[in-house]
């Protein structure tokens, strides 16, 4: 990989290790359902208007906008916004890995290898562990169940958009993400009036704060366009298994990022369930490579 296209790697890591830090931040000031039909409906219009429709079927579309845009995040803004910490956000939703092994074997007939296998039992071990601790951020604030049970349902809508992006096979990434990027926003308001309240909605739009503008703005041009653009561009251009490893890095960027910026702190049982869930990631990316590498010195 070019130095250039090692830095775009990192930056792509950057933007999506802080993107859970700055979900924090866009949750004070507008409420969860809101955020997500803002979120949309800003990496939609008017990039829509730009960007070619990707040759993609409406009904894969519909399901790519469906499942990793509007399931995903629904999910994940209910969990933060009901006591999940934004560094353990980051790791637990990197289950999406093993949901979509599960889901692949279920939807797709692909077989499970032993490293894949051996990477998800290290990993729900860490997960486990996770599920039975508190994290304390300030030294008041607690990862809550429904919090991360939420989060886990996000990574399993991550994963479902991961099986509908194979069926729809090798496309314009951007194009695909911009467009699938109307899907959302319409659910996302209905969910917010009947929840959230005109009330609410109103007084969230009428006193926004910069805070929450400059959010919004992140999550949509540079975790949802910037992001997916340039980690599209790599995954064309270089081999999955020399750009994949990289995604490891977003949560150690979202703990990082969480302490320094929220004051997140982790029991040490969470961060050995942090450990044991990044562990068994990279037994999965790597396991098969290091497999072939013992078995050809032999």
């Amino acid at each position: 990989m070019s130095p250039r296209d090692l830095l775009l790697a990192l930056v792509v890591v950057l933007a999506w290790g802080v993107n859970f830090v700055v979900i924090k931040v866009g949750l004070h000031g507008v409420p969860p359902m809101l955020l997500g039909a803002l979120r949309f409906l800003l990496a939609a219009f008017p990039a829509v208007f730009f960007v070619k429709r990707p040759n993609v079927p409406w009904k894969w579309l519909f399901a790519y906008g469906a499942t990793i845009s509007f399931g995903q995040f629904v999910f994940l803004f209910s969990a933060m916004s009901v006591g999940m910490p934004a560094g353990l956000a980051s790791v637990v939703l990197q289950a999406q890995a093993f949901f979509t092994l599960v889901f692949a074997a279920l939807f797709l007939a692909e077989r499970f290898r032993a490293q894949n296998v051996i990477g998800l039992l290290i990993a729900a071990l860490g997960l486990a562990l996770i599920g039975m601790q508190s994290t304390a951020g300030g030294g008041t604030q607690t990862m809550t169940l429904a919090g991360f049970v939420l989060t886990l349902c996000a990574a399993a809508m991550w994963a479902l958009g991961n099986i509908v992006t194979k069926k729809v096979g090798r496309v314009d990434l951007v194009g695909l993400v911009v467009w699938a990027s109307l899907i959302p926003p319409l659910p996302f308001l209905v969910l917010s009036y009947l929840f959230e309240g005109p009330q609410r909605i109103a007084g969230a739009l009428t006193g926004i704060d910069m805070s929450s503008v400059l959010a919004i703005v992140y999550l949509s041009f540079v975790a949802t366009l910037l992001g997916y653009s340039l980690w599209g561009r790599l995954i064309s251009k270089y081999p999955a298994s020399q750009v994949a490893p990289f995604s490891l890095l977003v949560p150690i960027v979202g703990l990082a990022s969480a302490s320094i910026l929220l004051g997140e702190r982790l029991t040490p049982a969470a961060i050995g369930g942090a450990a044991l869930v990044m562990g068994g990631l990279c037994v999965n990316v790597f396991g098969g490579w290091v497999r072939q590498r013992l078995a050809a010195a032999r």
